[in-house]
């Protein structure tokens, strides 16, 4: 994913140009870090103190020009007009927020979109409810599997999710499937020995059809007109 984002930034952008980012929902800050230590200027959301902590450890070994670069808040992701004025950020990460039981999602997403200047770049990660019963059935869960053909509704799939974001001002730029063959490795798994054989295989076929289409992750890309 961390490809994918970058490809788009780098395409979309003036080389050199210091970005505004806002990450909402920032977890343990990995996507953060990168961009800042790529000169852009960052701020993080979070609730999780847990996440927060480890944020801050991380970036206290960082020089200190970069640790200048990154602000965190605490707060909820649907909180993001409280903090912040409509159009205040390039580019507004949303990786995993609605992953979780989110009460109503579109307007969370709506809100998070209204954070984009104009011409500015939403990266969205959500699970892909087009393929949920593909994990179950890869590890051999065949009533898992089942339940998983009739997901929530609050599900999102490359349709429903194509809609909302033309609906939120941010229409579909581009989009990626991420954990085509790996979702079903365990979280603590060693990573193997042959790791950029791996990666090389899971970002081409997050880019090719028709294995996008049955990744574990979408990665869409929004663009504010």
């Amino acid at each position: 994913m961390a490809r994918q984002l970058e490809e788009q930034i780098v395409a979309r952008f003036p080389v050199g140009k210091r970005l505004r980012v806002l990450d909402v929902g920032m977890g343990r800050g990995a996507q953060a870090l990168r961009l800042a230590r790529a000169g852009h200027q960052v701020t993080g959301v979070e609730q999780d103190a847990a996440s927060i902590a480890a944020v801050r450890e991380a970036f206290a070994g960082e020089p200190e020009g970069i640790r200048e670069r990154m602000r965190i808040i605490e707060g909820q992701a649907g909180d993001t007009g409280v903090h912040f004025l409509p159009g205040s950020f390039d580019v507004v990460l949303c990786h995993g927020v609605l992953m979780d039981d989110v009460e109503e999602p579109d307007a969370l997403l709506a809100g998070v979109a209204r954070m984009l200047a104009p011409g500015g770049m939403l990266s969205l990660l959500v699970r892909n409810g087009d393929a949920a019963a593909m994990r179950a059935g890869l590890s051999g869960d065949w009533a898992g599997a089942l339940a998983a053909f009739c997901p929530p509704t609050a599900s999102y799939g490359l349709k429903r999710l194509t809609s909302t974001l033309a609906g939120i001002g941010a229409p579909l730029h581009t989009w990626y499937g991420v954990r085509v063959f790996t979702d079903t490795a365990a979280d603590d798994s060693v990573p193997p020995d042959d790791l950029d054989a791996v990666l090389a295989v899971e970002d081409r076929a997050g880019r090719t059809d028709p294995y996008r289409g049955v990744a574990a992750l979408l990665h869409l890309c929004g663009v504010r007109g």
